[in-house]
This record gives structure tokens, sequence and C-alpha cells, in this order.
């Protein structure tokens, strides 16, 4: 089975239905609809963030944006989740998603993911050292800043490299 931009959507033995000709009931291994789209309310709040704060966005334009981002997540995934099988893994990692991207051409997002990823996985590591010598107050928990800059640093070219695909 191919989707509406002819990529081969039939992977790991999950049948896809990207043109919408499933009834969404999850029946015959059609994955239901609302399984496969990001929720609506995060993305137009993802949205939001990037805009001016007395910027609109109409229902239309949110459920556009997510049907591009739930696809190329099932994109990027879909090829970490062929890598891994080919490599007899059943899971996919970081280092998975930053492989993919780099092989579908978003060198740049793998890159930048790449930074993330490794300031991540320090953070993590300083912080497990802090809770096995005690030295963090009851109730304080760090919070990661790393998110806030990846998603600025992703937005300065964000779709420059969609646009191209679809």
């Amino acid at each position: 089975m191919t989707d509406k931009i002819g990529i081969d959507s039939y992977r790991e033995g999950h049948k896809y239905d990207f043109g919408g000709g499933g009834d969404g009931s999850g029946e015959d291994g059609f994955i239901k609809e609302q399984d496969r789209l990001l929720p609506i309310a995060n993305v137009g709040r993802i949205m939001k963030q990037i805009l001016p704060p007395n910027a609109k966005v109409s229902k239309e334009a949110k459920e556009t944006m997510q049907e591009c981002v739930s696809e190329f997540i099932s994109f990027v995934t879909g090829e970490a989740s062929d890598k891994c099988h080919r490599e007899k893994r059943k899971t996919v990692n970081g280092d998975d998603i930053c492989w993919a991207l780099a092989t579908l051409g978003f060198d740049n997002y793998a890159e930048q993911l790449k930074r993330y990823l490794q300031r991540y996985r320090e953070q993590e590591g300083e912080r497990a050292n802090q809770h096995s010598a005690g030295n963090v107050p009851e109730g304080k928990e760090e919070t990661s800043t790393y998110r806030g800059e990846l998603h600025s640093s992703l937005s300065l070219g964000r779709f420059e490299r969609c646009k191209s695909i679809w």
C-alpha cells in the first residue's frame, strides 16, 4: 500500500491508511485516524508559540499542519524502524532518529537533534549522579532548557526542507 505521495506505507506488519479511506475503526489492521495524528490542541499550541501574540490560526491551518507533522513523524520513524529491523533490534532510539533524518535529507535537523541528544544524555547522567549522591533537595527537580534551545534553533530553518518534499 502506498500513501498519497507515493511512500511505501506498509512497514513492519502495520498498515497505515493515509488516504482517509478507512473508517477509523481499527479493523482490518488499519490504525485509527485519532491514533495516527498528533492532538490538534498540541499542534495549535506549538504553532502559536512561534507567531506574534495577536496572531490567529484558523482551524483549517491547524488541521493541515496536524496532517503534515504527523506524516513527517511517521516518515522519519518508519525509516528508523526499518534500520532497527534490519539490525534485528526492537527499540528505536534517538540515534536511529538522527540517522533517519540525515538519510532522508534533513541534515540540518539531524545535526541539531544530535547536539540536543548529547546535552540531554549529559544532563541525565548528571541528574543520576546527583540522585545517587543525595545532592538534590527533596521536591527540587531540575528542569531541562535544552528542549527550548532545540525548538528555537530548529525553527530558524523550519519547513525549508519540508517544502522540497511536499
